[in-house]
């Protein structure tokens, strides 16, 4: 349990007391209304996020490098979602932490994204191996072809 989900409510709950100590009821009812607001607020955007996301395919991004280039230590598994506009798809079985997730592009390169308790910890850029063609073989002319020849030493 992390010392946020711990914090939080505590702090609600210290709101509510002073709001109750300064104003009464109409304080409580004022702490209450901005908690309520704020909780609100948190759960538009995080259903606006989905609602993104669901339209798109799972484990899909526009350009793996970039997002790769954007992403930072301790963003919010939300707030990646946000940015890819998709929910990435699990490499790791549910429920088990740290949690792996792909998000792969169009080029077949991807991004590893590990999270532990909801938090980016690392991720990793894999590109696809890129087999160069062989160039074609150049025709040799005869005059080429006769030419390579071995000489001997001097023998003087």
């Amino acid at each position: 349990m992390t010392l946020s989900k711990i914090l939080v409510p505590v702090a609600g709950l210290a709101l509510l007391v002073i709001g109750w100590r300064s104003y009464g009821l109409a304080g409580v009812v004022g702490v209450a209304g901005g908690i309520m607001m704020f909780l609100l607020l948190h759960f538009t955007r995080t259903m606006t996020v989905l609602r993104r996301a669901g339209n798109r395919p799972m484990g899909y991004v526009d350009s793996a490098v970039m997002l790769n280039a954007k992403l930072k230590p301790r963003m919010t598994l939300l707030h990646v979602i946000a940015m890819t506009r998709a929910i990435g798809a699990a490499q790791t079985p549910e429920g088990v932490q740290p949690e792996v997730f792909r998000w792969t592009d169009n080029s077949e390169s991807y991004v590893d994204a590990t999270f532990h308790e909801g938090k980016l910890r690392a991720w990793k850029l894999t590109r696809p191996v890129q087999v160069e063609e062989e160039a074609p073989a150049q025709p040799v002319s005869a005059d080429e072809a006769g030419s390579s020849s071995v000489t001997a030493p001097d023998a003087r």
